[in-house]
């Protein structure tokens, strides 16, 4: 069996999560004896068995796969969906399902329904599988769980002496994790928080209004770690572990601050309390 991986994302334009959960998975499959190869879209002659494609895949591409005999799974991150209102979450589910029963051309219908063509849909929370179920018409059997899991180094690190003053948040500087609020919040607060992340460009408005708040006493900033032992060593010296996000549907950085010892203070939402309870 070969699997062929496929984003429509490049990694030097948006690095982050997702770049770090397709390198993984493909050396996780590697290790168990899976043959996998990154799909070549100039190869005609490459061949496989099965086409995972993270983020949206369209129809088109999912019946050229079936006439080649391959199988087509895809892995979705349904972050706002998931982390909507309730109220809002029915009112949205209402006008998919209107959408996807419009008898529109092929070339007019909404993307959601390649979601029901894929030969299995991969998913990493409960909360989002039943918005696949719930909205989007995805049969259950077609839909497996795959947790996001942790590099060895992590899972080995334990508790370190937290001798910091400070509390960590890591990840990419974006609005999806309203870095520039969390910062605002550490001065008006007299937090010391040490944002340890980089933007996606270094010319974005969000990153320029960051700059500006770091004041390197309650607002800190590292914008990369040399190794995975650097970042473990800042994250055991830490006091604690923040997040801010109002839309991210699971943040790996928390499951590494957890590995690590380190107390959460996370938003209340549906995958916070699925992973890490009340």
């Amino acid at each position: 069996m070969k699997v062929l991986f496929n984003c429509h994302v490049p990694f030097m334009l948006a690095h982050g999560g997702a770049q770090v959960q397709i390198e993984q998975t493909k050396a996780a499959l590697e290790q168990i004896g899976v043959e996998t190869a990154y799909l070549e879209w100039w190869n005609d002659r490459q061949t496989g068995d099965i086409l995972h494609h993270f983020g949206a895949l369209p129809e088109e591409t999912i019946r050229q796969a079936h006439d080649k005999g391959w199988k087509a799974v895809n892995t979705i991150l349904l972050s706002e969906n998931c982390n909507r209102p309730r109220r809002a979450l029915l009112w949205r589910r209402v006008l998919i399902r209107t959408a996807m029963a419009a008898p529109l051309p092929q070339l007019l219908r909404p993307r959601f329904h390649a979601f029901r063509m894929c030969d299995r849909m991969l998913v990493a929370l409960e909360a989002e599988k039943q918005i696949l179920v719930r909205s989007y018409g995805v049969q259950e059997r077609s839909i497996r769980l795959v947790p996001l899991g942790l590099k060895e180094p992590f899972l080995k690190a334990g508790p370190g002496p937290r001798t910091g003053d400070y509390l960590i948040s890591h990840g990419t500087i974006a609005p999806v994790k309203k870095s520039v609020e969390l910062a605002r919040l550490a001065s008006e607060a007299n937090v010391p928080v040490l944002f340890v992340g980089k933007p996606f460009a270094a010319g974005d408005s969000y990153w320029e209004q960051f700059r500006q708040l770091v004041d390197n006493k309650y607002v800190r900033h590292q914008p990369h770690v040399a190794s995975e032992q650097e970042m473990i060593g800042l994250l055991q010296r830490a006091r604690g572990f923040v997040l801010n996000s109002r839309f991210e549907n699971w943040s790996l950085a928390a499951h590494e601050a957890v590995a690590c010892g380190l107390p959460l203070l996370l938003p209340d939402l549906p995958w916070s309390r699925e992973q890490f309870g009340d």
